[in-house]
C-alpha cells in the first residue's frame, strides 16, 4: 500500500492470475478490440450496447468561458491514456457509440444556443434544463432563474408566479408530476468542458423547491428591486466589485444544488454576503435576501429553532425578535437615521465609518455612538426627538449588554436587523408623503 503497488487476483491452487486465464483474455479481446480504426466496436458508455465507437466527438459551443470554436467533453491527448492498445487516443478510451455521440452533442448545442429558452448562466456554469417530454416548465425555469430581457422585464416574475401557482395547486399542467426534469451545468476547463453539476428530479419536486427558494428570499424591498432576483444577481452581489468574473468557481453549482435538493445554502455564500456588506459598508437588498435565506434554512434544520432568539426571520421588520444581534442592527439603523435628520446632506454617515466594527465587535463602537446620538437628538424637533428616544429605548430594553464579539451567524442577524429597520423608515416616510398628497 505504501508503494502504491498494483493489485490482482488469483484462484487458490492455480499459478496464473485471473486476468491471464484464456477465457478472460478472449473475452477482453472481443469487447475492447481497439485497433485505432474508426469503426472499432465496444460497449457504449451511454446506451450499454455494443456499437461502433466515435473517435472524434463534435465540439460543444457557447459554453461561457470556453473556446469560441467549441470544446469537448470527451477527448484524450497524452500518452498516459494509451492503454489497451488505444494508440490513436481521441475518444477511444471513453467509448461512446456513434449514434449516442451524435445525439448528445446535437442536443447540447441546441440547448446552449444564444437564443435558447432553456439555458441560464449560474456563476461560471452554463446551465441547461429539459424534461423527459415537452413541458412548459422547460423554458419557465430559465426565466425564473435567469436575467429578464430588457424588452420584457416582467418575464421572470410571471414565470415564478406561475410556478408558485403549480406548486400550491399540486397540479402541474400537461404532464404527470412524476415526469423527470434534468439540470446540467457545464464549465470551461482549459480546452475541455467539465460537468459542474447534474441533477435529476420529478417536476412536482422541482416546482416545490423553486417556491421554497423564493419564499426564503422574500424580503421587503425598494421600488426598483426585483421581486424574484435572478441567480446571477444574487451571486454577483457577493462578488468583488459585483463582477461575474469574481464569483467563486464552484459557488453557482453549490447554490443550485441547495435549491434543487432543499438543503441549506452553502456556507461560502453566506460568508461572501457578510464579507461584501462589511467591505462596502452597505447591506443591499440582494445581500440581505441571501443572508435571510441562509439563516432561515439553517434555523429550520437546527434543534435550536424553538428558542425565541433563534426563530426564523420574516420578510419585514419584527419588533418582537429577541436576538441581541438583530436588535443591535436595528439600533445602528436608528442611530444613523437620527444623524441623517440632524445633519441633512451629509456625504457620509456612521455607516460608512463604523458598520464593520459595529457588526463584529459592538462593544468597541456602540458606547461612542450612543454618546454622539444625544448631540444629534438636540437638533431634532421636539416631537421627532421624543419618537426617536422611544424607539431607541424600545430596542435597548432587550439588550442586557453589548457583546465583545459577534460570530459570523450573529453578523448576519445584525445585517438583517439593520436592513429591516432602514426599510421600515422608508415605508413610513413614503406612507406619510402619500397621505399628505391625498
Amino acid at each position: 500500500m505504501e508503494a502504491n503497488a498494483g493489485l490482482s487476483f488469483r484462484l487458490q491452487g492455480e499459478s496464473d492470475l485471473i486476468c491471464q486465464r484464456p477465457t478472460v483474455v478472449l473475452a477482453i479481446a472481443s469487447v475492447q478490440n481497439f485497433t485505432g480504426e474508426p469503426d472499432a466496436n465496444a460497449i457504449c458508455l451511454v446506451t450499454g450496447e455494443m456499437a461502433p465507437v466515435e473517435r472524434l466527438h463534435t465540439a460543444i459551443k457557447n459554453v461561457w468561458g470556453a473556446q469560441s470554436s467549441g470544446a469537448n467533453i470527451v477527448s484524450f491527448n497524452a500518452d498516459a491514456y494509451c492503454s489497451f492498445g488505444n494508440n490513436n487516443l481521441q475518444g477511444l478510451n471513453s467509448p461512446v457509440g456513434k449514434y449516442a455521440a451524435f445525439a448528445y452533442t446535437t442536443a447540447l448545442n441546441a440547448l446552449l444556443e444564444r437564443n435558447s429558452g432553456q439555458r441560464v448562466q449560474v456563476g461560471d456554469a452554463s446551465t441547461v434544463f429539459w424534461a423527459e417530454a415537452d413541458h412548459e416548465l422547460e423554458t419557465m425555469v430559465a426565466d425564473a432563474f435567469g436575467e429578464a430581457p430588457k424588452d420584457d422585464p416582467t418575464r421572470g416574475t410571471a414565470a415564478v408566479a406561475r410556478v408558485f401557482e403549480w406548486a400550491n395547486s399540486g397540479k402541474p399542467p400537461s404532464l404527470n408530476g412524476d415526469t423527470n426534469f434534468f439540470v446540467l451545468g457545464l464549465a470551461p476547463n482549459a480546452a475541455r468542458i467539465a460537468v459542474r453539476f447534474w441533477h435529476v428530479l420529478p417536476i412536482r419536486d422541482l416546482a416545490r423547491r423553486i417556491t421554497q427558494h423564493y419564499g426564503d428570499l422574500e424580503l421587503v424591498r425598494g421600488k426598483f428591486d426585483a421581486e424574484y432576483p435572478s441567480l446571477f444577481r444574487l451571486l454577483s452581489a457577493c462578488a468583488t466589485q459585483g463582477k461575474a468574473d469574481n464569483i467563486p468557481p464552484n459557488l453557482g453549482g453549490e447554490v443550485m444544488r441547495a435549491i434543487l435538493t432543499g438543503s441549506p445554502y452553502p456556507a461560502t455564500l453566506f460568508a461572501a454576503a457578510i464579507r461584501r456588506c462589511r467591505a462596502e459598508q452597505d447591506v443591499t437588498y440582494h445581500r440581505a435576501a441571501i443572508i435571510k435565506a441562509c439563516l432561515n434554512r439553517s434555523i429550520r434544520q437546527s434543534s435550536l429553532s424553538a428558542l425565541p432568539s433563534q426563530k426564523e426571520f420574516s420578510a419585514m421588520l419584527d419588533p418582537d425578535h429577541q436576538s441581541t444581534a438583530y436588535r443591535l442592527g436595528r439600533l445602528f439603523a436608528v442611530l444613523e437615521k437620527i444623524q441623517e435628520e440632524a445633519s441633512p446632506g451629509l456625504n457620509s454617515t456612521i455607516r460608512d465609518r463604523y458598520y464593520g466594527a459595529a457588526s463584529s465587535t459592538p462593544v468597541t463602537v456602540f458606547m461612542t455612538l450612543l454618546r454622539l446620538h444625544h448631540h444629534h437628538l438636540g437638533k431634532l424637533a421636539i416631537g421627532r426627538r421624543v419618537n426617536m428616544e422611544k424607539l431607541v429605548g424600545e430596542i435597548m430594553s432587550q439588550v442586557e449588554q453589548f457583546p465583545t464579539q459577534l460570530p459570523l451567524a450573529e453578523q448576519g442577524r445584525f445585517a438583517i436587523g439593520y436592513y429591516h429597520q432602514r426599510q421600515a423608515f422608508f415605508i413610513k416616510s413614503n406612507s406619510s408623503e402619500e397621505g399628505a398628497i391625498t
